[in-house]
């Protein structure tokens, strides 16, 4: 059975026992929160479960590497969306170490491309055309640098409110620890 069929198997007896139901909300967040984070796989169930997130609780948007590239692309439009028409009241950009952008390299990506029947032709056209695919293919040296670029992005956008809280995670992949690198207001200990 191919993938596309088990899925769709899947879903018609999903709908049918009615297990949507423990599923229900509202498209505002609860938590009245945005999480911009990776597109790992380790994250999926992890990162919510870390963070105490339940269905409803945040707008949750994926990326590779939780990198905001462009300060008017799809992704800051989605919080842009989310804080004036959904109810969200603060920012957090949580990225993983061990993360896959970690020293992306762009040749190898286009070379793996090109295997895959990217031809030249559309490579030099795409540069001809004013795209840098060897800039537009890059991630990070660390996760913190790329974190800290994509919090800066979000806090100093235009269209946003300068008190609008933005803050920057890193989370371990495999214990779920995460670690505050960039806080927009300080921490309340436990003890206080």
């Amino acid at each position: 059975m191919s993938l596309v069929n088990e899925i769709m198997s899947y879903n018609k007896d999903f709908v049918e026992t009615k297990q949507y139901q423990e599923f229900l909300t509202t498209k505002f967040p609860d938590k009245k929160m945005v999480v911009v984070t990776c597109m790992d796989t380790r994250l999926v169930e992890l990162l919510p479960k870390a963070m105490n997130l339940h269905n409803g609780d945040a707008k949750i948007l994926k990326n590779a590497g939780a990198i905001i590239s462009h300060p008017f692309g799809s992704l800051m439009r989605s919080i842009i969306v989310a804080v004036y028409q959904l109810e969200a009241d603060e920012v957090f950009v949580i990225g993983h170490y061990d993360c896959g952008m970690t020293g992306l390299n762009s040749e190898t990506v286009i070379a793996n491309a090109k295997s895959r029947g990217i031809s030249d032709d559309v490579i030099e056209t795409l540069g001809h055309a004013g795209i840098d695919l060897k800039r537009w293919l890059t991630g990070f040296e660390h996760v913190r640098e790329g974190i800290e670029k994509s919090v800066n992005i979000i806090r100093n956008h235009p269209l946003l409110p300068k008190n609008l809280p933005v803050h920057g995670m890193i989370i371990d992949p495999e214990t779920g620890r995460i670690d505050l690198i960039d806080s927009a207001y300080p921490l309340v200990s436990e003890q206080e």
